[in-house]
């Protein structure tokens, strides 16, 4: 694992925002009343009435002498008009995007940016896994489409964040992921604190060259003694957490996974996933499809301990992508989450090995083909590797 690792820090607060009608008016009162500073990082911003909400909140930012910075993945921005990248950068605005798409750099145009921050006054930092779109939040109704969850966070982490993103635009200059100075942060991944209140970390995962996002996972699911409830969009999880979860199940532990159900914008990222079911079923792990909508969150308690950020903890995004979790041990924000997991469950279709196995044939057609071509790309990715 190449790279410092970020410790855990005490006396922070949480809160669990669930939703783009919850969250983003949230967000858009923390830009209106920020003084001095201005932070957003996103994967995925395309024209609508979402982004045109938050793209007003910054001009006015702007205009009144605040530092607004905005780095944006170069694919995932691809929808951002021209007009308005104009209005920022007229407005004052530093806009920077991450890897943009070009045909000279062949395979390296697979590196995005997927992280999702928001940093206001280096006070303030709401992190989680939205988009600026209006499938996360049409503002003229209030409602919303993805089923989304964010965390606002203030108390000494912030600090962490900000040195995340701080490092990493400064770095989007030359395109190359940033190098931390040996003095910054711990060598090896710190212990959980046995008990805590307000402990938050920065788990971050920097393509290939660091990725304690994944480590830390894999050891809060090898130590998971009552309960591992992990959601994710897109279920294709790496050989070491699938077998950790398979292991979990064995010795009793309440092992479930809040999967995508039909409503997906990748189908075939779904069926491909679906490979995975029989053993993991075989296993005692139970598997939950969510029904209402597109369920894009990506959300992990083990125990106390909860996970929250842009990662879904699959191959593609650990080895192409820039990723960035919130990990915590806090009663009320533990509690909260448990909250969430327990009304998506009730909405959710739980998938049984006797179901599975009577499904129809041309599901099980497609499920085969996306499988071998996961399977092809498993195996590029780990010789390359």
């Amino acid at each position: 694992m190449a790279g410092a690792v970020f410790g855990w820090r005490s006396d922070n607060q949480f809160e669990l925002l669930i939703d783009g009608p919850q969250f983003f008016p949230r967000m858009l009162a923390a830009i209106e009343h920020a003084q001095e500073q201005i932070d957003l990082e996103l994967y995925l911003v395309e024209a609508g009435g979402c982004a045109e909400a938050i793209i007003h909140a910054l001009e006015q930012a702007a205009w009144r002498e605040v530092r607004v910075r905005c780095l944006f993945d170069g694919y995932g921005s691809l929808g951002l008009s021209l007009s308005l990248r104009r209005r920022l950068t007229e407005a004052g605005v530093e806009l920077r995007f991450y890897n943009p798409l070009s045909w000279r750099r062949g395979l390296s145009n697979l590196y995005r940016d997927h992280r999702k921050l928001l940093l206001v006054d280096q006070q303030l930092a709401v992190v989680g896994g939205t988009g600026v779109t209006d499938e996360f939040w049409r503002p003229d109704e209030n409602t919303c489409d993805w089923h989304e969850v964010m965390v606002e966070i203030q108390g000494p982490l912030v600090q962490d964040w900000q040195m995340l993103f701080d490092r990493q635009w400064r770095a989007n200059i030359s395109r190359k992921a940033w190098k931390p100075a040996t003095h910054f942060g711990l060598a090896h991944l710190p212990r959980v604190p046995e008990t805590g209140e307000g402990m938050g970390r920065v788990a971050y995962a920097d393509a290939r060259q660091h990725r304690d996002i994944l480590q830390s996972l894999v050891r809060a699911i090898n130590s998971g003694q009552q309960r591992i409830w992990l959601a994710t969009p897109y279920f294709l999880p790496t050989w070491s957490v699938r077998r950790s979860l398979r292991r979990a199940a064995g010795r009793g532990v309440d092992v479930r996974l809040l999967l995508t159900g039909p409503r997906t914008d990748h189908p075939s990222v779904r069926y491909a996933g679906h490979r995975y079911y029989p053993r993991l079923l075989k296993s005692g792990v139970q598997i939950l499809e969510y029904q209402p909508c597109f369920l894009h969150l990506k959300m992990v308690l083990i125990d106390d301990w909860v996970s929250i950020g842009s990662c879904n903890f699959d191959h593609w995004n650990l080895h192409f992508n820039l990723e960035a979790n919130l990990e915590a041990l806090d009663p009320a924000l533990t509690q909260a989450v448990a909250a969430s997991f327990i009304a998506d469950f009730a909405q959710s279709q739980p998938i049984s090995l006797q179901a599975w196995q009577s499904r129809p044939l041309w599901r099980r057609v497609k499920q085969r083909i996306w499988g071998w071509v996961d399977r092809v790309v498993v195996n590029i990715l780990g010789r390359r590797h």
